[in-house]
């Protein structure tokens, strides 16, 4: 029985390594189940899955993680098991990735005011084909000097009501569960202390098809973890969990499959899936 990862990035979005590599670091890791859960993208699925088919022992779940806009803070929705081939999915995605790319314009013209001289072209360049988004910034900013550590970034620059940051284009929670119903995937409220009353959110969505609460995630106290999984008791949900793993701060980040999902929250969700 190996480690379980339901959480990961890969250079589809903002993750430092390829799909590819994502599965050669699962296998190396002794893990039997990945999600990889790019940004408001696809691409990196089927090539993590066709790496995968010579190892037979790792599964790799097809999945997105949707960001979502609500009034008390950033809410994202993961799906898992989602038909990656749904053009009104890849449709609604492809939107969302272009509003990333007009997003980190403004970001980089408010860290020019603060004396942060970065360029857009570099930070598409760190991009790749994968979706623009604020890690790309932050390494940018790191290559120029202007911070030691990644999330100095965040903490001073480009998180959440800091000076550069920027809001861009979002679905709200209610229709990115709809919208991963409607693709046949299984609809996760990812990380829910990024906003407030996480409880509210389960009873409005559950009803809707909610399948999952991300109760194993990065950085998360016994506690609350136990908060999480007796809400998703309370609910019947599936308590899912993952490190959310990007590969660009190792000094700082949960390592890929370091969260202790447990082998069953993966069989259920997978239960759910076959039904």
């Amino acid at each position: 029985m190996g480690k379980i990862d339901l959480h990961v990035h890969t250079t589809a979005s903002d993750g430092r390594f390829t799909p590819v590599e994502i599965v050669q670091k699962a296998v190396e890791y002794g893990l039997s189940h990945i999600a990889i859960t790019d940004h408001d993208a696809l691409d990196g699925i089927g090539a993590a899955m066709q790496a995968a088919e010579a190892y037979p022992w790792l599964t790799v779940i097809a999945g997105v993680e949707i960001n979502t806009d609500v009034s008390s803070g950033e809410l994202h929705v993961i799906g898992y098991f989602i038909d990656y081939y749904n053009q009104e999915l890849i449709d609604t995605l492809e939107r969302l990735r272009d509003s990333r790319v007009e997003r980190a314009r403004k970001m980089v013209e408010k860290l020019k005011k603060l004396g942060v001289y970065i360029e857009m072209e570099r930070v598409k360049e760190l991009a790749g084909s994968g979706a623009v988004g604020r890690p790309h910034i932050a390494r940018a900013m790191q290559e120029k000097g202007y911070i030691r550590e990644y999330r100095e970034a965040f903490s001073k620059y480009i998180g959440r009501d800091a000076p550069a940051y920027v809001e861009r284009d979002k679905i709200n929670p209610v229709e990115a569960v709809k919208l991963v119903k409607r693709a046949r995937g299984l609809p996760v409220l990812g990380h829910p202390f990024t906003f407030e009353n996480p409880e509210a959110m389960l009873a409005e969505l559950k009803p809707l098809g909610l399948a999952g609460i991300e109760a194993y995630y990065d950085g998360y106290t016994a506690e609350q973890v136990s908060q999480l999984v007796e809400l998703a008791d309370k609910y019947d949900l599936v308590p899912t969990g993952g490190s959310d793993y990007h590969g660009v701060d190792p000094l700082n980040e949960t390592s890929l499959g370091g969260s202790g999902v447990p082998q069953q929250s993966v069989e259920r969700l997978i239960a759910l899936a076959r039904r």
